[in-house]
């Protein structure tokens, strides 16, 4: 009978679930601090498209766009793993802000129905490609 009437028994229970649930708290918020410091990393990372490529009395032209949140700077631009540095409009490097839209325009030769990889290299060193062909006449 004297163990039925002892309440000792009940304050360590209370006190390993407080302690369970300080622990549950402490780490929720340990992973959502964690969680935010890595979509901030992600999130000024580079990211350009290349949106359309057309072909107009020799030129080629580029419609990219900066689909990041930080600024690009395209520092180079190659077409079929060849760097183009002469014939460029604007000339590089040149800067792109985040969400805006650049037209390049390569001056060159394209044969109609010849398949052309163009290339370009951010600052930090990221290619981003596109594959296009000159319509025939």
């Amino acid at each position: 009978m004297k163990i039925l009437k002892s309440k000792k028994a009940l304050s360590p229970v209370i006190a390993s679930i407080i302690l369970i649930a300080v622990t549950v708290a402490v780490s929720i918020a340990v992973a959502a601090w964690m969680g935010a410091l890595t979509i901030g990393f992600i999130g000024g990372s580079e990211q350009v498209e290349i949106r359309n490529i057309s072909f107009a009395a020799g030129n080629a032209t580029l419609t990219i766009k900066n689909t990041g949140t930080s600024p690009v700077t395209i520092q180079e631009v190659w077409i079929n793993n060849v760097l183009i540095t002469t014939g460029l409009n604007p000339n590089v490097p040149f800067a792109i802000s985040a969400n805006e839209n650049k037209t390049l325009t390569i001056s060159g030769t394209f044969v109609a129905g010849d398949n052309y990889q163009f290339k370009v290299v951010t600052a930090k060193g990221n290619p981003f490609m596109k594959n296009a062909s000159p319509p025939s006449i």
